[in-house]
């Protein structure tokens, strides 16, 4: 894993000043919203509102996130996922693969969307306590779903579309699914990272008999 995030740290030149004007805007859209919604919550808070507080007007807000759930989510991690799956040897089982670097992945993504660990635990609470950013997530989830049959695909040979191919990537996306609602149910106590990691564990071994049993 940390030879993965090293080639990427130097694979990766610095933005130009469009492409920093463009962080710098969203990420004034997202800190707008997260005040925002600490002060007023989810509900009450509108695009109109956050244009305003992030001094910006509605359709530019629209440009950088399509509805408010993809304001408060996490953004950027599948592009990061993807690109790391394809940098991995191409005889590695995907869940192996996965295991090397979807905790990365998601820690990068985290650390460059959240600026604060508030920020981070107000996404926590409105994983658990708002359907609509619930429900979006599980949209996100399953595009990234689609990207896994694609990667497996590339890798065996078979139709990205063949029920195999689907059965398995789209019940990798379900555990990953699982793992980011366990973390946010509990996010004092555990690691996102850990999580995911755990996660992609049971996914690959089962359950034995002895955890089927009532504690």
């Amino acid at each position: 894993m940390a030879a993965t995030a090293h080639r990427s740290t130097l694979a990766a030149p610095r933005p130009g000043l469009r492409e920093r004007k463009k962080i710098k805007t969203r990420t004034a859209i997202r800190e707008a919203t997260y005040r925002l919604v600490r002060e007023r919550g989810y509900e009450a808070t509108t695009i109109e509102q956050i244009a305003e507080a992030a001094e910006v007007s509605t359709s530019t807000v629209f440009r950088y996130f399509p509805a408010k759930e993809d304001i408060v989510l996490t953004g950027a991690y599948a592009p990061v996922l993807e690109e790391e799956l394809r940098a991995r040897p191409a005889g590695e089982p995907l869940v192996e693969s996965l295991r090397r670097v979807v905790p990365d992945a998601v820690e990068r993504s985290m650390r460059g969307e959240f600026g604060t660990p508030e920020d981070a635990g107000l996404l926590r609470r409105l994983m658990v306590e708002v359907p609509a950013v619930r429900s979006r997530m599980n949209e996100r989830m399953a595009l990234t779903g689609r990207m896994l049959c694609r990667v497996a695909a590339e890798r065996t040979g078979r139709d990205p579309d063949g029920l195999e191919v689907r059965v398995h990537c789209m019940g990798v996306a379900a555990a990953l699914t699982e793992a980011f609602l366990y973390w946010a149910e509990h996010g004092r106590q555990d690691d996102l990272g850990a999580c995911v990691a755990h996660a992609l564990d049971v996914l690959e071994r089962g359950l034995t008999p002895e955890e089927f049993k009532a504690p």
